[in-house]
C-alpha cells in the first residue's frame, strides 16, 4: 500500500482505494475540525452558575434555611431563575447555529476505487482525488492535475469578486468556489492544515462580548462584596446584642435580612431577562443573537464597517442597459443579445443578460464558451449572423471614441462588455476578421434594495459608515454612491501606511476603501478602537472572520462562511442588512430601561447599608425580616422593573451608565434608610411592647416563627410602610414621563402592597400589625423622604437627561 507521500498514489487517475481511505481516517488525516461554534454545554453551565452573585446569595440562603424559616428564604428562587436564563439562551443560540451548519453541510465529488462518488466534505481525506465542477466549493488545498477552463471565485478569501482562471499545475485553496469549467486535483492539505482553516484558527477562540451594563453591574458586585465583608460582622454583632436573647435563629434571620438587601439580585436577573427577550424578539426577525450582551453592544456602536459584497450588494451582477453604437438598430441588437444569452451553460454575465433581455428563439448551431484567458464568448445561429460578447479591449482595435466611452462608463463603477457581430460561422475560438462592434452592454452589481434606507438610518443616528472591500476602489465607490453614501475620494488600501497613527488619520477622513486584505480589515478595526470608537463589523467571507472577532460587535450574514458565523455575535439568518436598525432599537431599549431599573435596585442596596449601620450605632434590631424586604422589593422594584425593562425606549445611548445611577440611587437610598430608621424608632417608642417586656412577650419559637404578642410586629410594620412610601416615589420618579400603562402598573403595585396589610392571611404571613395612628405616622415620615427624593431628582441634570426624555 502506498504511503501519503508516494508519487504513484498522488498522480493515479483511479484515486484512493477504500483501504487507503480507512488508513488515512485512522491517522486523523480527514477534512474535519475539532471545532465548535461556541462554548460547550459544560462551559455554558459553569459560566452562568459559578458567579460572585450566586455565591453571595447562595451562602445567605443556606444560612436562612438552617434556621427553618422557609418564608424568609424566598430570595433563593432568584438564584435558580437567573442562572437558568443565561444557560437556556446561550444553549438555544448554540443549537440553532449548529443546526444551520448541519442544514448547509456541503458535499464533494471524489474519485475512489476508480469511480466518482459524492461524500460529505468533512469525509474528504488527504490525497483524495477531487473532481470540481461549476458551482462546487473547493474543500481542501491542492494542485490542479487537469483543468478544462476552470475559474474560481476567490472573494471569500480576498474580497475580489472577479473570477480567477486556473490551469494545470496551479495551486488552489479551500474556501473558494468554481464559477466556470471543471478540473481534478489531489487534496494535499485537509482539516486544520487547509488555508481557510488556518486563517480562521484565531477567530474560533471564544471571546465574550463586552457589555457596559454587565461590566457596571460586575463592578458594583465587586465593591458590594467588600461592603458585605465589612457589614456582615457588624450586623451579626449588633443583632446579637439586640435580639440574641431570642435565640440564634433570630440573629441569623435579622442579619441575613440586612445583607440580602445589599445584593442587587434582581438587577442581574432583570438584565438577563431584558437581553433574553430582546434576543427572542430578534430571532423572530431572522437575527440570531449568539451572546446576550450583543443587542446592547450594537446600541453603543458609533462606527459600522461594512463589506460591499453580500452587504450592500447581493453578490451578483445585474443587467443595466444596452447602448447601440451609431448605425445599428436597437431591436436587432436586442435580438442578438437575447439569443447569445439563451445558453444553458451561461456564465454570470450572460445569466444577468438573460434575466432582462428576451430570447428571439433562434436555432443555435455553434457555441464558443466564455474563457477568462480570451475574455469573450460567441454563438452562431441558423439564418443569422454570429454574435460575440466580450471585453472591449479584446474586441476593439486600438483607441477611439468607443474606447473613450468604455473608460467613462468603467470609471463610474459599471462593468462594460462589447456586443459585436460577424458574418463568419465560427468553428474555433479565433476572432473573425470582419468583426463589427454593435453595442455597449453595461452591468452593475445588484444593490440590495434595503441598503439605502439602512444607511440613511445610521446617518440619522450619528453612526459613521466605512465601506471596506477587497474589490476595485472605483467599483466600491460606485456602489456606495448608489446607496446614498457621501463617498469622497476612495482609497486603494495597497497605498495605506502600516503605522497605526497614520492609519487612524486616513480612516478619520475616508469612507470607501478598496483592495483591502483580511489583515488590513483587522488593522482597521484596531485603529478605530484606538481612536475611541465602538466598532461593528459586517461580513460574510472567511476574509472577514478575524476582523469580525476583534470588532466590538461582529455581524455575519446567514449565507456566509461557517467560520465567519462562528465568531460573530449576531448572525443575519436571511442575510438582510436592513435588520440592523431593529437590533439597534432593541439595544437602545435594553440600555435605557435597564438604567431606569438599576436605580431602583441600587437605591435598595444603599438603604440597607444605612439601616445596618444605623441599627449597629443605635443598638436596635434590624428593622425588617427578610420577608419584609421581599415584599418591598417585589412591589416597588421587581415587578414594576420587569415591565419598565420591557417597555419602549428610543433615546440614544449616553455613556456613563454607572456614574449616573450612583449619583441618584445612592442619595435616594440614603434618604430611604434614614427615613426607615426614623420611622422604626418612632414606632418603637409609641407602639409595640415596653423594652423591659420585649424578651418575655416577643420570644420566637424556633422553626415555627410565631410570637405571643402581635404588638411585637408594630415597629417593623411602621418601618415597612415608610419604606414603601419612599420607594414608590422613587419608582414614580424613574417611570417618568408617564404613560397610561405606567400609571396602571404603579396603581396595581400600590394595591398589592395595601392587600399585604389588610388581608388576614397576608398580614399574618408578613408579621404586620398596623393600628391607624401608626399608619398615618409612618406615612408622614415616608412623605418627608419622598419629598427629599424628588429634590434629589430635580437637582440631578444627568439623571433627568437619561430618564425624562420622551419614550
Amino acid at each position: 500500500m502506498s504511503s501519503p507521500g508516494d508519487k504513484t498514489t498522488l498522480t493515479r487517475p483511479q484515486g484512493l482505494t477504500t483501504a487507503e481511505v480507512a488508513e488515512r481516517v485512522a491517522r486523523g488525516e480527514v477534512n474535519r475540525l475539532a471545532e465548535r461554534t461556541s462554548r460547550s454545554i459544560g462551559e455554558i453551565v459553569r459560566a452562568n452558575v459559578l458567579t460572585r452573585f450566586n455565591a453571595i446569595l447562595g451562602a445567605l440562603f443556606v444560612l436562612v434555611m438552617v434556621t427553618g424559616s422557609v418564608a424568609d428564604g424566598l430570595f433563593g428562587i432568584i438564584l435558580v431563575v437567573n442562572s437558568a436564563i443565561g444557560i437556556v439562551q446561550e444553549y438555544l443560540a448554540k443549537r440553532k447555529l449548529d443546526r444551520l451548519a448541519l442544514l448547509n453541510a456541503p458535499t464533494t465529488r471524489v474519485v475512489r476505487d476508480g469511480a466518482v462518488t459524492v461524500v460529505p466534505t468533512t469525509d474528504v481525506v488527504k490525497d483524495d482525488l477531487i473532481e470540481l465542477r461549476t458551482g462546487d466549493e473547493v474543500p481542501a488545498d491542492g494542485t490542479l492535475l487537469t483543468s478544462a477552463g476552470l475559474e474560481l471565485n476567490e472573494a471569500n478569501l480576498t474580497g475580489e469578486s472577479d473570477p480567477v482562471p486556473h490551469g494545470e499545475g496551479d495551486a488552489i485553496m479551500s474556501g473558494t468556489s468554481v464559477v466556470a469549467g471543471a478540473g481534478r486535483y489531489h487534496a494535499s492539505q485537509v482539516g486544520a492544515e487547509a488555508y481557510v482553516n488556518r486563517i480562521a484558527a484565531d477567530a474560533r477562540k471564544f471571546t465574550r462580548t463586552r457589555s457596559e451594563i454587565q461590566d457596571s453591574i460586575n463592578t458594583l458586585l465587586k465593591y458590594i462584596t467588600w461592603v458585605i465583608a465589612v457589614a456582615l460582622p457588624i450586623t451579626i454583632w449588633s443583632q446579637w446584642n439586640t435580639v440574641g436573647e431570642q435565640g440564634w435563629q433570630q440573629v441569623v434571620i435579622r442579619s441575613a435580612a440586612g445583607v440580602v438587601g445589599l445584593v442587587p439580585e434582581g438587577l442581574v436577573l432583570l438584565t438577563s431577562v431584558a437581553f433574553l427577550l430582546s434576543a427572542v424578539q430578534l430571532t423572530r426577525r431572522n437575527v440570531l443573537v449568539q451572546q446576550l450582551p450583543a443587542v446592547e453592544g450594537l446600541a453603543r456602536v458609533d462606527v459600522v464597517c461594512i463589506d460591499k459584497t453580500g452587504t450592500l450588494t447581493v453578490g451578483e451582477i445585474a443587467f443595466e442597459g444596452v447602448t447601440p453604437l451609431e448605425g445599428h438598430d436597437e431591436d436587432e441588437i436586442r435580438c442578438g443579445l437575447g439569443a447569445l444569452a439563451d445558453d444553458p451553460n451561461a456564465n454570470g454575465t450572460l445569466t444577468a443578460v438573460a434575466a432582462a433581455v428576451e430570447s428571439p428563439g433562434w436555432s443555435r448551431t455553434q457555441t464558443i464558451p466564455f474563457n477568462s484567458a480570451r475574455k469573450w464568448s460567441a454563438a452562431c445561429f441558423e439564418g443569422h449572423d454570429t454574435w460575440l460578447l466580450g471585453a472591449p479591449e479584446v474586441l476593439l482595435d486600438g483607441p477611439g471614441p468607443i474606447r473613450d466611452e468604455v473608460e467613462r462608463l468603467a470609471d463610474s463603477g459599471r462593468r462594460v462588455v462589447l456586443l459585436a457581430r460577424s458574418a463568419e460561422q465560427l468553428t474555433e475560438a479565433v476572432l473573425p476578421g470582419d468583426l463589427v462592434p454593435c453595442a455597449l452592454v453595461t452591468l452593475t452589481e445588484q444593490v440590495r434594495p434595503d441598503a439605502r434606507a439602512t444607511l440613511d438610518f445610521f446617518r440619522e443616528q450619528g453612526v459613521q459608515v466605512k465601506v471596506i472591500s477587497g474589490d476595485n476602489p472605483v467599483t466600491v465607490a460606485a456602489v456606495a454612491r448608489a446607496v446614498g453614501l457621501d463617498v469622497g475620494e476612495p482609497v486603494d488600501a495597497r497605498t495605506l501606511p502600516d503605522d497605526q497613527d497614520a492609519l487612524r488619520e486616513v480612516l478619520g477622513r475616508t469612507t470607501v476603501f478598496g483592495r483591502v486584505t483580511p489583515e488590513q480589515k483587522r488593522a482597521f478595526v484596531h485603529a478605530l478602537q484606538a481612536d475611541g470608537h465602538v466598532v461593528a463589523m459586517t461580513g460574510d467571507g472567511v476574509n472577514d472572520a478575524l476582523a469580525l472577532k476583534d470588532a466590538d460587535i461582529g455581524v455575519a450574514m446567514g449565507n456566509g462562511a461557517q467560520a465567519t458565523k462562528a465568531v460573530a455575535e449576531l448572525v443575519l439568518l436571511d442575510g438582510r442588512f436592513s435588520h440592523l436598525p431593529d437590533v439597534l432599537a432593541e439595544g437602545r431599549r435594553v440600555i435605557g430601561n435597564v438604567e431606569r431599573v438599576a436605580n431602583l435596585f441600587l437605591a435598595k442596596n444603599a438603604m440597607s447599608l444605612v439601616a445596618i449601620l444605623a441599627a449597629a450605632v443605635l443598638t436596635v434590631p434590624f428593622p425588617f425580616l427578610p420577608r419584609h424586604l421581599t415584599l418591598v422589593s417585589a412591589v416597588t422594584i421587581g415587578i414594576p422593573a420587569f415591565f419598565l425593562a420591557l417597555g419602549p425606549n428610543k433615546r440614544r445611548y449616553l455613556p456613563g451608565f454607572l456614574g449616573r445611577i450612583l449619583r441618584f440611587a445612592v442619595l435616594a437610598g440614603v434618604i430611604a434608610g434614614l427615613a426607615v430608621i426614623a420611622s422604626y424608632l418612632l414606632a418603637g417608642s409609641t407602639y409595640g411592647v415596653p423594652e423591659d417586656e420585649f424578651v418575655s412577650r416577643c420570644t420566637v419559637e424556633a422553626g415555627t416563627k410565631t410570637v405571643s404578642d402581635v404588638a411585637c410586629w408594630q415597629p417593623g410594620t411602621g418601618a415597612t410602610i415608610t419604606l414603601l412610601v419612599v420607594f414608590f416615589w422613587i419608582l414614580i420618579v424613574l417611570a417618568r414621563p408617564f404613560r397610561p400603562w405606567k400609571v396602571a402598573l404603579i396603581g396595581a403595585m400600590v394595591g398589592l402592597a395595601v392587600l399585604a396589610f389588610t388581608v388576614p392571611v397576608a398580614r399574618t404571613f408578613f408579621n404586620f400589625d398596623a393600628p391607624a395612628p401608626l399608619v398615618w405616622q409612618s406615612l408622614a415620615v415616608g412623605a418627608v423622604g419622598a419629598a427629599l427624593v424628588e429634590l434629589v431628582y430635580r437637582t440631578s441634570s444627568a439623571v433627568k437627561a437619561a430618564h425624562h426624555l420622551p419614550d
